[in-house]
């Protein structure tokens, strides 16, 4: 027997408040703490007003900062498969080296497979150096490549597709993708550069460490005009206030609101869950099309059991986004061909509280969280991440759960082939009652046999 739906109230948002809020995934595949994009919009876009920028161009430079990292999750396995590490971690640590060759070296190889067997980590290290400036490259030009194309297909305009493609080239033309030097390379992407630079060393050692990197930087790899307007707005105690404060989110929404008021239309909504769907199924190549398609099994099955229409929308946005929270989770587990350890079990669980957490922050999507984060909750009452009991489970949650294990058992997996349909429904059918909604099942099970 279905439950009653769960009423998720309508709500007008903005798009300023609804990227703002979105970028705290980008932050955590990114390895950075949370509210770094919202930060860098902060610092450019102060950097921004200092050089008179008009609003219409300030506000595509706030929404380059805000996505800057969407494209970030592309190349997670790949950085996890070469260097042999946690690639969160890698990248946090990462963007606080200096910009020497000597100090890039040192990190890249005391941190390639460290802790694992002499003869693997030796085999890793020399591929990196035989190979590294070709590995940077492709590793840049998957991220800059996907991260321009996500933001073109929301319909941004050609400066902030431009400006986060160009986010790694540099002031002396040292940076990638295409070399560029001087003012070749597109102001946002200057700007976003050195609002990066500064975020991280404020974070990381306080307000002096950011300007004196800044400053060290200036004429290698930031524009050193740019650097004068950073050292002019910085001398006012409220810019560091403001950076510093919790509030920072809602200062950077309201002014990018005052340009910018237009609300979010339910189909622009959709667009961005659907991108969202693609960052997090670019994690991992085993993931790839995963949020989509059970997005698109949600949606059928919704209709077939007869939701209305604006609750199969509802349900949809919920499909695609419940594994938001694996941006969250380190490659190196989300690849692993064997099984998890108890620590990496632990981290892979709080995927489902990161999804909640993510969700919950964005105004029109927070009556979703609950649904999403849900997932893996069992009706037996053994699932997480708070082993609900089968009535506290939402029926657009039993749909979303029925899909995920459907399209888990039917795709690749590191440690298994994908498994023929037959033999996934016969799995599922030992679980229902247990894991599974029968009733979710057998609307599967007509949606695959009779398809829309």
């Amino acid at each position: 027997m279905f439950h009653q739906a769960i009423s998720v109230p309508q709500q007008t948002v903005s798009l300023p408040e609804v990227v703002a809020a979105f970028s705290y995934a980008l932050d955590l595949t990114e390895g950075q703490p949370a509210g770094h994009c919202v930060r860098s919009c902060w610092i450019g876009s102060q950097v921004g007003r200092a050089l008179g920028l008009p609003a219409v161009e300030l506000n595509d430079l706030c929404y380059t900062l805000l996505l800057k990292d969407l494209g970030c999750s592309s190349n997670a396995a790949r950085i996890c498969e070469l260097y042999e590490v946690d690639e969160r971690q890698f990248k946090r640590g990462y963007k606080t080296v200096g910009t020497s060759l000597a100090a890039t070296l040192y990190f890249v190889l005391s941190r390639t497979a460290r802790g694992k067997p002499l003869p693997r980590r030796a085999a890793a290290i020399g591929n990196i150096l035989r190979n590294g400036d070709q590995i940077a490259q492709e590793l840049i030009v998957s991220r800059c490549t996907r991260g321009s194309e996500i933001a073109r297909s929301l319909r941004f305009s050609g400066a902030v597709c431009e400006g986060i493609y160009r986010l790694d080239e540099h002031w002396d033309g040292s940076g990638r993708p295409g070399r560029l030097r001087g003012e070749a390379i597109p102001l946002f992407s200057r700007i976003a550069l050195l609002s990066q630079v500064a975020d991280v060393f404020h974070t990381h050692a306080g307000r002096e460490a950011a300007m004196d990197e800044v400053r060290r930087r200036s004429g290698s790899w930031l524009d050193p005009q740019l650097v004068r307007a950073f050292e002019s707005v910085v001398r006012a105690d409220s810019f560091w206030q403001t950076l510093r404060s919790p509030m920072v989110e809602a200062r950077v929404v309201r002014m990018l609101a005052s340009g910018d008021a237009i609300p979010v239309e339910d189909g622009y909504l959709d667009a961005i869950a659907a991108a969202f769907g693609q960052v997090i199924d670019a994690k991992s190549p085993y993931t790839a099309g995963h949020s989509e398609r059970v997005g698109i099994m949600a949606e059928r099955i919704g209709r077939r059991v007869g939701f209305s229409a604006d609750r199969v929308r509802l349900l949809r946005r919920a499909a695609l986004l419940h594994d938001i929270g694996k941006l969250g989770v380190s490659s190196a587990i989300l690849e692993k061909p064997g099984g998890l350890d108890e620590r990496e079990w632990i981290e892979m669980r709080n995927h489902a509280a990161h999804t909640r957490a993510i969700l919950a922050h964005i105004g029109a999507l927070s009556g979703l969280a609950d649904i999403a984060a849900a997932h893996h909750e069992r009706l037996d009452g053994t699932g997480y991440p708070l082993g609900l009991a089968q009535a506290q489970i939402a029926q657009e949650t039993r749909i979303i759960t029925t899909c995920d294990f459907y399209d888990a058992l039917t795709s690749d997996r590191p440690y298994r082939a994908a498994m023929p349909v037959d033999q996934a429904l016969a799995i599922m059918d030992r679980e229902a009652g247990k894991a599974i909604d029968p009733a979710c099942l057998a609307a599967l099970k007509s949606t695959v046999q009779q398809p829309d």
